[in-house]
Formats: structure tokens, C-alpha cells, sequence
């Protein structure tokens, strides 16, 4: 419209919320005190207002910088563990490659015999009247070295001597039998290089002495029978080829009849649980034991229906019906027996998986196993049946049963109890971690004290001592870094109970052990040297000078 006035603009802007109207400014009592008040508080409200909305961008920003920073550190660990993967993955074949070329050094290519020489041709039989008397009963004459191997072998059976384990004997014509771990059976020698040379008594080689001829009337006497050697079998191999075969049977016997095919196996998990529950404070296996004590008796009781079978393959020693015994009939039920094989191997595989790191994990396992096999419902005729564990410990660690070798040959090894890992042997350290765990867990249950005991010691500490000696009285040059391990494992956390038991004669049983044995070793290992350590441990944790 003409002369109206202008159309008011608006202001595209936002007003702040708290700004007063022009009008307000003039008011007559714009400079009271009260306006003041009110403009004071608007400015406190906008401060706060601003105050607040900074320390909201301060913290999402700070938010944002901490997600920044954890995944910069994802990322940097993801790197370096694929970076330690890497190292692990060529160390590992590094290993393996180290552990074939030591596995392709110890074989050995057996070398061809020698060609037989050309046999000369026959000469003409001389006539009946110059044959010598002393063919006539059909010997023949004996080369030297036949009459030396003889004489040898004779001076050893006269003498009470028995080979040296760690020691190869030369083949001769009846090869000897391998069992397990390297033990031998002694085949008897020829019956005519026995008669023909006499040995030495102090052991030295005898030279073939050239047959006279007797008298012709004594063509047809009677001559001495040779002395003929008996073969010499380790019974400890021998009931452990009785438990595969007894193992054997009862799988047989579980297919016929399933009331023991279900038990059987309910009985066997059961047992491995109970003794994987072990626990290392004082009385806290009491519920163990009593559950391993209920499984053996209800195999024991016949409730579970098996075959019966002769307790005597499996010890070592002739067993006769004693008084007072609670089982003195000639068989047994077969599922106990298994019971007991089950729990032998079982205490076994706990030795060597937790008491190679862990040793003192060994005490309960060594309690319950002499409480079990001390128990006079588990014995018969008398005596315990722990030759059933023994004999799973002599094929695991025949060290403790005087057995020695070279760790740089085959036989040794098996000798030594060195496992096979597929086609080679296992590492060193897996063997040494084995060798210890056994030797902790052997003097676990020898060393047991059964003074306050009504019971019976099952493997006495004298068992311990003849094990020790064993190993003590090997030769310098045959000394092996096993043998000084498993003496380690058999004294380390055992001493002072050794000392209690045998008093000063164990003092000087470890002298020779931690001080002598090490010393005049040929052959300086880590084992020999753990043992010198152990010797100053000894001294300066309890005191012990030797």
C-alpha cells in the first residue's frame, strides 16, 4: 500500500533464548539492582549452558581417541602373535629336521660277514688202525677261539657273575633271545667247547689245550656230562607278557558276557578318576581311597562274574598256602587282577605326566599305592601282589633295576627305557621329564614308614637301597646321563626320610651318590652336574655336609 509502512523482516537466525527486548534496556529501572541479579543469572545459565556442552565434546573425543588406541594395540598384538607363530612354526621344523638327523646317526648299516673260505678238498680217509682214541666217542677237535669263548662263558656260571648289562656281548652261534628293554636269555653254549678247555678260577681267558689220547680201553667209558647253563629270564618282562595276555582275556571275556562287559568298563574309568582327584594335603584322600578300596573288593567278591586264573604268573617268588591268610586258594578272580593292573599302570602314567615338574605330586600317589597293595584283602597267600606294579616299572624304567647303556646307540637306549615317538625316539627332554617323574614316584613308595602300621611294607626302603646301590656301582666309562637323573629323582625331596630310615649310613650312601658317582663319571652330562647341585641345595637348605 502506498505510504504503509515496511513489512517487518525476520531474522533467519536463531535469538538466543536468554537476549532481553530493546525495550527492556529502556525501562526506568534497567540499573536496579534487580535487573542486575537477573542478567547475572542469565549469564551464569549460558555459562553453564557452554560449560557443559565442552565437556561433552571433550569426553566423546577422548572416547575416540581410546577406541583409536585399542585398536592400534589390537592390531600390534595380532602382528606379533602372528610374528611368534611364525618363529614357533620354524623352530618346530628346525626340531623335527635336528631330531631326524640325530635319528638317521644313531642307525647304523649292519656289515656283510665275511665270505666262508673255500673248503679244501677231502683227503684220503687214513686206515681204522691210526684213527685217535679221542674220536672215537665222536669229538672233534676245538679251535681257540671257540675253547676261549666257552671257557669264558663257564667261569661266569662257576663264579656267580652275570654279564654286564651296558656291556655287548660278542654274537656267537646260538644268538640269545631280545625281550623287552634289551633283556637277553642266556642260551646254553655248545656242549663240546665246554669239555674241551679248563677256566681260569680268577676269570682270565684259557688257551685250547691239545688232546692227548687216551687208552684205547677206555673207548667205551663213561664221560663226564658238561655243565649245561640255565637260561636266565627277567621275571619282571615275563608277568608283564602275562598282564597283555590277561589284558587280552578279558577283552575275550566281555563279549560273552555282558553283565562284566558293562561293569567292567564302569569300574575301569572309575579307578582312573579316583587317582586323577589326588590331592596333595594331608588326609585329604581318604574318600579316594576308600572308592578304590570298594572297586577292588567288589572284583574281589565275584559279584561281577569272571574266569578264575593263577595268581603265580604274576610274582616273582613260589607262594604256598600260609595260615592266617585270607586268600589261599590257587586262583583268583581274573577281574581283580586286571583291577590291579589297571591301577598299577594308572599310578604309573600319573607319575610320569605331573611328578616330572611337579615331584612332590608323588607323596599321595606313593601312600595310596602302599596302602592298597599293603591291604591283607588284596594279598595272597600271605604277600602282597605289588609285583603286578613292579613289573610295569621295570619295562618303563629298568634303571632302577640296575640296567645300563649307551644313549648314543639303539640297544642302549631300549636298554636305558628310552621311548620310541612314531618312527624315531622321543626328544631328550621328554625322556629326561619321564625318567625323573618315575624315579620320584619309585621312592614315593619305597620310603614309607609302617612302624605304627599293622600292615605289611609291600616294597620296603631296602628295595630303595639296592636300587641305589645299583646304579651307585656302575662304571665310570658306563655311566649315562639317565642313570643321574632318575638318582637325582629318587633323593631330591626324599632325603631326610632316607636319613631317618638309615641314619648315618644314608649320610654316606649320598656322599657316593651327589659327591663320588658324579665325579668319576667319564663323561660329564647335565645330569651329573644336577647331581653336584643337589649336593650343595642339601647343604645349604638343611645343612647336610658331604
Amino acid at each position: 500500500m502506498t505510504g504503509s509502512s515496511p513489512a517487518t523482516r525476520r531474522s533467519r537466525q536463531w535469538s538466543s533464548p536468554l537476549r532481553s527486548r530493546i525495550s527492556d534496556f529502556l525501562t526506568e529501572n534497567r540499573h536496579t539492582e534487580l535487573s542486575y541479579q537477573d542478567a547475572l543469572a542469565a549469564a551464569q545459565v549460558e555459562h553453564d549452558r557452554v560449560r557443559d556442552a565442552a565437556i561433552r565434546v571433550f569426553k566423546d573425543h577422548e572416547l575416540q581417541e581410546e577406541c583409536r588406541r585399542l585398536q592400534e594395540r589390537e592390531v600390534t598384538i595380532k602382528q606379533q602373535q602372528r610374528r611368534e607363530e611364525e618363529r614357533i612354526r620354524n623352530e618346530e621344523r628346525l626340531r623335527a629336521e635336528e631330531e631326524r638327523l640325530r635319528a638317521l646317526k644313531l642307525k647304523t648299516v649292519p656289515k656283510l660277514p665275511p665270505e666262508p673260505p673255500a673248503e679244501p678238498a677231502p683227503a684220503p680217509a687214513p686206515p681204522s688202525n691210526s684213527t685217535p682214541a679221542s674220536q672215537s666217542n665222536g669229538a672233534g677237535p676245538v679251535s681257540s677261539k671257540t675253547a676261549t669263548t666257552s671257557a669264558n662263558t663257564q667261569n661266569q656260571i662257576i663264579t656267580g657273575e652275570k654279564p654286564s648289562p651296558g656291556i655287548s656281548q660278542q654274537p656267537v652261534s646260538n644268538a640269545s633271545t631280545p625281550l623287552a628293554n634289551g633283556a637277553m636269555l642266556a642260551q646254553p653254549a655248545p656242549a663240546q667247547s665246554v669239555a674241551q678247555a679248563k677256566p681260569s678260577p680268577f676269570g682270565a681267558p684259557a688257551t685250547a689245550v691239545p688232546t692227548s689220547k687216551p687208552p684205547a680201553l677206555q673207548q667205551n667209558a663213561l664221560t663226564k656230562a658238561p655243565y649245561t647253563p640255565q637260561l636266565q629270564v627277567d621275571q619282571y618282562v615275563v608277568i608283564h607278557q602275562n598282564l597283555k595276555k590277561l589284558r587280552a582275556s578279558l577283552a575275550e571275556q566281555a563279549k560273552s558276557t555282558p553283565p562284566l562287559k558293562a561293569r567292567m568298563g564302569d569300574m575301569r574309568r572309575e579307578l582312573r578318576k579316583t587317582l586323577g582327584q589326588m590331592v596333595t594335603e594331608k588326609g585329604g584322600n581318604k574318600k579316594q581311597g576308600a572308592t578304590i578300596q570298594a572297586l577292588l573288593q567288589e572284583s574281589l567278591s565275584g559279584s561281577v562274574p569272571s574266569t578264575l586264573v593263577d595268581p603265580s604268573q604274576y610274582v616273582t617268588d613260589k607262594r604256598e598256602p600260609t595260615e592266617g591268610a585270607l586268600h589261599n586258594e590257587a586262583q583268583l578272580p581274573s577281574l581283580f587282577l586286571y583291577l590291579l593292573n589297571i591301577f598299577s599302570k594308572t599310578v604309573i602314567n600319573q607319575f610320569i605326566n605331573e611328578c616330572g615338574a611337579q615331584p612332590k605330586a608323588a607323596d599321595p600317589l606313593g601312600v595310596i599305592t602302599a596302602q592298597t597293595f599293603s591291604n591283607k584283602t588284596f594279598q595272597w597267600r600271605g604277600k602282597s601282589l605289588i609285583d603286578i606294579l613292579m613289573a610295569k616299572y621295570r619295562v618303563a624304567c629298568p634303571v632302577l633295576f640296575g640296567y645300563r647303556g649307551s644313549e648314543s646307540t639303539e640297544q642302549g637306549r631300549l636298554r636305558l627305557g628310552w621311548r620310541k615317538d612314531g618312527a624315531g625316539w622321543a626328544p631328550e627332554q621328554q625322556h629326561m621329564d619321564r625318567m625323573k617323574g618315575l624315579a620320584v614316584g619309585y621312592a614315593a613308595i619305597a620310603l614309607r614308614d609302617f612302624s605304627k602300621s599293622p600292615n605289611t611294607n609291600p616294597w620296603p626302603p631296602s628295595k630303595y637301597w639296592t636300587s641305589l646301590a645299583k646304579i651307585i656301582n656302575t662304571p665310570p666309562a658306563e655311566i649315562s646321563n639317565t642313570q643321574c637323573v632318575v638318582l637325582r629323582g629318587m633323593i631330591e625331596i626324599y632325603e631326610e626320610r632316607f636319613i631317618n630310615m638309615y641314619g648315618s649310613a644314608a649320610i654316606a650312601a649320598l656322599r657316593s651318590a651327589l659327591i663320588d658317582f658324579p665325579n668319576k663319571a667319564v663323561t660329564k652330562t647335565p645330569g651329573s652336574s644336577g647331581l653336584s647341585v643337589l649336593a650343595q641345595i642339601l647343604k645349604r637348605d638343611i645343612g647336610l655336609e658331604l
